[in-house]
């Protein structure tokens, strides 16, 4: 994996900013600690940060090819897993090669297929490629939207990044706010409307996107997205499909050059990426090495919820046992998770999931000083229908995002003059209503059946689309490479066609995934309660983040917070008994507390200036 950044200009000399696309190129250097690399010629500038994993030599960026006397220029974060395949074909097609990377097979791919090469992989990926001769630049963004691809259009020149943040350090684009950015971070936050960068004039690239930018301008299409289709398999052919699918993504995922591991939290998603992982690198005569994280004291404080029905260290060992795996846990304490609540910002450039995204992070440094490449779990409960707005019907039939029925909430911490300004209900609504138009579902379906193809879309669109980018920054900002087999295009695209009673087989979350991979798994862990990424359940950490809050931001007269939350609601939320989740079962009091502080320094680190 990799940073990217670059710039098109047809109007300007690009070689006199040199120093400009330099510092671009520094921001992103924990994307890619390894090997830096600059192309600048005419109207484009393409930047590169790389953490190297496959041919470590060979796969240098950017990376040039000259096709007919055409130059091509390629900068590529991601990792294609059909790469063997694609060679194979393209060879075929007359096309050459000179290294073992897959950045060379993305760009001999575009040589060969122009933009249709998007369609041909099978990975996750943001790239763009710069067409000398027609002086264009094409690029593009994986189907599932795990690699990010940032950018911005003014006076006529295109500047992309694959965070913010290179972005900003261009010096084009300033570090503003406007109302949809107050929208963004209070009504919607931690999660993004599709395609929002939330900073003014900065948008993403969505999932299944490409885009051309010429002297015509820019032109983007959606090149892929979920569609239904007539399903006819019976349900041991689908237990079967699923099982070859599901293991065919974990076993293609562990390809690398470096040494690779797993998350383990115990719960079913890491147990059958471990599982996987484990019996292929027995094969290989290699033990896998799992990761898991803990808090210290949870055992003491832990308490039984419907959201949280167990903790997890009893069901690691079992699995550790189960793989004889080397294991190693990471304890983290609360005077770490707040301090890296602000590296966490830095990660993201924007205010994130409180102590969700600040543990993840400190994990993610752990697991950098045992290898380079991990694989984790995220995506299955989106895709196999495991949270519990898939299953409880009440939930499930209710308007809204199920995950944040709260706008009424959020909207009291909002002055008054913004919260009108706004219009908070029709802001949230008109957003869930577009992504509940656009699940496409086939004629004759039940109602249970297309608010299902609802139900995942609303996921794809938004709850996982937070998850990836918290797993994409913080893993990132450690020049971690985190792999997501259950991101597999193949896997996605068929589940969506899946009838609801096949997922939710035996009464069970995630039943089909459960009987597929079940010769996989202790029985202990096969029929574990879906539990949710472990959190402190430690009260020091309310203490000290309501600490935090006093002395940070209400101590402060001018903290730039104010300019559109109420200061009483502040110290409402730091004595007011009302437990109200912020951000579905994630996010309570003390992670609302935590994204409150998030927002302030955010405000503060960027420079943000509002425009409202």
């Amino acid at each position: 994996m990799c940073g990217i950044a670059g710039e098109v200009s047809y109007s300007r000399n690009l070689t006199v900013r040199e120093n400009d696309f330099l510092r671009m190129q520094r921001v992103l250097a924990p994307r890619g600690p390894d090997q830096q690399g600059l192309y600048l010629s005419g109207p484009a500038a393409l930047i590169h940060r790389r953490l190297a994993v496959i041919d470590i030599e060979g796969g240098r960026q950017p990376m040039r090819a000259v096709e007919g006397g055409r130059e091509f220029v390629i900068v590529y974060n991601g990792e294609l897993y059909n790469t063997d395949e694609l060679r194979r074909e393209l060879r075929r097609a007359g096309q050459t090669f000179e290294t073992r990377s897959d950045t060379e097979v993305v760009l001999r791919s575009f040589i060969a297929y122009g933009e249709k090469c998007v369609e041909k992989f099978n990975g996750i990926f943001a790239f763009a490629v710069w067409d000398a001769a027609k002086e264009r630049l094409f690029a593009a963004r994986d189907p599932i939207g795990v690699k990010p691809f940032f950018y911005a259009v003014k006076n006529g020149n295109f500047i992309f990044g694959s965070e913010i943040k290179a972005i900003l350090a261009g010096g084009e684009i300033a570090p503003e706010a406007d109302l949809q950015s107050v929208a963004e971070i209070m009504l919607l936050g931690p999660g993004r409307t599709p395609g929002c960068g939330v900073f003014r004039g900065i948008e993403e690239l969505k999932a299944g996107e490409r885009l051309f930018f010429s002297r015509d301008g820019l032109k983007k299409e959606r090149y892929r997205q979920l569609k239904d289709a007539d399903f006819s398999d019976s349900f041991e052919e689908c237990v079967e499909k699923t099982r070859f699918l599901v293991t065919d993504a974990i076993e293609r995922q562990l390809v690398s050059d470096v040494p690779v591991c797993t998350f383990l939290s115990g719960g079913l998603d890491s147990s059958i990426i471990s599982s996987v992982a484990g019996r292929y690198l027995k094969k290989r005569g290699e033990r896998l090495k799992t990761l898991s994280v803990d808090y210290r004291d949870n055992d003491k404080y832990f308490r039984t919820s419907r959201f949280q029905p167990n903790s997890d260290p009893e069901y690691i060992r079992a699995m550790t046992e189960y793989l004889g795996s080397e294991h190693i846990t990471v304890t983290l304490d609360t005077p770490e998770l707040v301090e890296a609540l602000y590296s966490a910002v830095d990660a993201r450039d924007l205010p994130g999931m409180a102590d969700v995204d600040s543990s993840l992070l400190l994990f993610c440094r752990k697991i950098k000083e045992q290898g380079t490449v991990a694989l984790s779990g995220e995506c299955a409960d989106e895709i196999f229908g495991g949270y519990p707005w898939y299953r409880d019907k009440e939930i499930r039939e209710r308007y809204g995002f199920p995950w944040a029925q709260t706008t009424e909430y959020r909207k009291s911490f909002l002055r008054g003059e913004i919260a009108e300004a706004l219009d908070c209900e029709e802001y949230v609504n008109s957003r869930y209503e577009a992504t509940v138009r656009g699940a496409d579902a086939r004629p004759g379906l039940s109602q249970t059946e297309r608010r299902m193809k609802e139900m995942m879309r609303l996921n794809f669109d938004w709850f996982m689309q937070t998850l990836l980018d918290r797993k994409d920054r913080m893993s990132m900002a450690c020049g971690l490479e985190v792999r997501v087999p259950f991101c597999d295009k193949r896997i996605a695209e068929y589940l969506y066609t899946v009838p609801w009673e096949f997922k939710d087989h035996a009464g069970r979350e995630k039943g089909l995934l459960r009987e597929a991979m079940k010769e996989y798994l202790p029985e202990k862990v096969l029929w574990r309660k879906k539990s949710p990424y472990p959190k402190t359940h430690n009260p020091a950490y309310l203490a000290a983040v309501s600490k935090e809050l006093r002395e940070r931001v209400l101590a402060d007269p001018d903290a730039p917070i104010f300019s559109f939350v109420r200061r009483e609601a502040l110290e409402d939320l730091l004595t007011d008994d009302r437990a109200v989740p912020w951000y579905g079962q994630l996010m309570n009091t003390p992670q609302t507390i935590a994204y409150m502080l998030m927002i302030d320094y955010w405000m503060r680190k960027y420079g943000v200036e509002c425009k409202f």
